[in-house]
């Protein structure tokens, strides 16, 4: 019997439905199953866009708020929360549909419900089977939970609930100092609720360069976010009054309470694979549950894994070009992702970016390195704009000056790094950022300034 389908994709992420619409740009005949009623995953409904339609708004709000009389402008601005929301869902809302659109454009089957690998060939949806000839799984990833806490996305909230409060809580403790948690707990304070961040290290944004880790504290010390770190959570108490949160240092001694209208909890994600059948058929998983890859395929011959259920970085993009890659090759051409550059971005104010090695990694691994910074208080435009928190460094291998990783915090860090991803691409040297003539006065001077110093030519004060 010939296949109905020469892939079905589970999951309708940013790395199922990017997959699905390139397999509808090569001719392969496919479907995509997403159990949500709306295409997108976390990412579009719950996640990435929501939380940066809130981010955008309330920069918007601080800004006029507390920083146009610094120029010379006054104004009187308030907020309206309801409508806040409204305006988040209705930008969701209009990307959703925008990927309904593009997978008719591209002849793919949408199929709402849930999907369960039968074998390599089948997948049963609500009880109706399928067959086809490649099965990719792109199911992502789901908040990790706190052991002895419960979520109830409403006084205790996920990033999810966290997206969805109808007032603005007078204090908020954020259970991790991560990239989410950071972002929602700015949101919340700039509209006004007092957020402490417990972390369990000594340092917020896990993983990331020293120097960002150290400044970005600082900077959101000053904007007037607190700080509890080396400290993890034990145990929160639900009151008629609001929650007691009990915390200690992290290597254990003296605990603590603190008292909070509204918990936000994320200290992590792990792989979603639930109700997959990965056992039955006998996909290899490792001991946290990410399922184990070899350029996109599993053990099993025919099924293929992308996205935040397999290894490496959690990020959208990572998943939408995985999502292209393996869609190439079940087409017979040549699929690949360049694990190397990809950046990371946190959407705070202001933002911080990366992409590359760390100091901190260059060290470990014994690669010897050579490194160009410059801080946004000596950039034109950041003075003009009133906008110098920051820097940016460049890392670049001491012998032959290829670019190793680059390090930013700076308003529009998020598009700024893409330059040095370009040229991390083409093995690019720093001397080659370097001797790019860039417009001034523009922010991405400062990438070309940090490039010359890293020979120690460095012109701009």
């Amino acid at each position: 019997m010939a296949d109905q389908y020469d892939v079905i994709i589970i999951g309708g992420g940013p790395g199922g439905y990017n997959g699905a619409i390139r397999a509808g740009q090569l001719g392969l005949k496919v479907a995509c199953v997403e159990k949500r009623k709306t295409l997108g995953g976390t990412c579009l409904n719950v996640g990435c866009i929501p939380s940066k339609a809130l981010l955008h708004a309330t920069e918007l709000y601080e800004t006029a708020e507390k920083d146009f009389g610094g120029m010379g402008m006054k104004a009187s601005v308030t907020f309206d929360l309801p409508k806040m929301m409204e305006a988040k869902s209705r930008t969701v809302s209009g990307l959703t549909d925008g990927v309904k659109f593009l997978f008719r454009k591209n002849k793919v089957d949408h199929m709402e419900g849930t999907g369960r690998i039968v074998d390599a060939n089948t997948v049963d949806v609500d009880g109706k089977q399928l067959k086809t000839g490649n099965i990719v799984i792109a199911t992502g990833s789901e908040v990790a939970p706190l052991p002895g806490v419960e979520i109830d996305e409403e006084r205790i909230v996920s990033s999810t609930g966290a997206l969805e409060l109808h007032e603005v809580p007078g204090k908020m403790i954020v259970i991790g100092g991560g990239v989410i948690g950071l972002e929602l707990g700015s949101v919340w304070r700039r509209l006004g609720a007092e957020v402490t961040v417990v972390e369990f290290l000594d340092h917020i944004l896990p993983g990331m360069d020293g120097e960002v880790q150290k400044q970005a504290m600082r900077i959101f010390r000053k904007q007037g976010m607190k700080f509890k770190v080396g400290h993890k959570v034990t145990g929160i108490e639900k009151l008629n009054t609001g929650l007691k949160v009990f915390c200690e240092p992290s290597g254990g001694g003296r605990a603590d309470t603190m008292d909070a209208d509204v918990v936000l909890v994320c200290i992590g994600r792990r792989p979603y694979t639930n109700g997959l059948g990965l056992d039955a058929i006998g996909v290899k998983t490792d001991k946290r549950g990410f399922i184990e890859t070899d350029h996109f395929k599993t053990n099993i011959d025919g099924i293929y894994a992308i996205g935040d259920c397999t290894h490496g970085p959690m990020l959208a993009h990572k998943a939408e070009d995985e999502g292209v890659a393996v869609m190439e090759i079940i087409a017979g051409k040549a699929g690949h992702v360049n694990y190397g550059v990809i950046p990371g971005v946190v959407y705070t104010k202001p933002e911080i970016a990366f992409v590359g090695k760390t100091e901190e990694e260059l060290k470990q691994a014994g690669i010897k390195y050579k490194s160009g910074k410059f801080p946004f208080t000596a950039n034109s435009r950041a003075r003009v704009n009133h906008e110098m928190d920051g820097f940016f460094k460049i890392l670049a291998h001491a012998e032959t000056d290829e670019i190793l990783g680059a390090h930013m915090v700076a308003v529009g860090a998020g598009d700024m790094i893409h330059e040095v991803c370009v040229a991390m691409e083409f093995r690019a040297a720093s001397e080659d950022i370097a001797r790019t003539c860039h417009a001034h006065p523009t922010m991405s001077e400062a990438v070309r300034q940090a490039s010359m110093g890293v020979e120690g030519w460095t012109m701009q004060m």
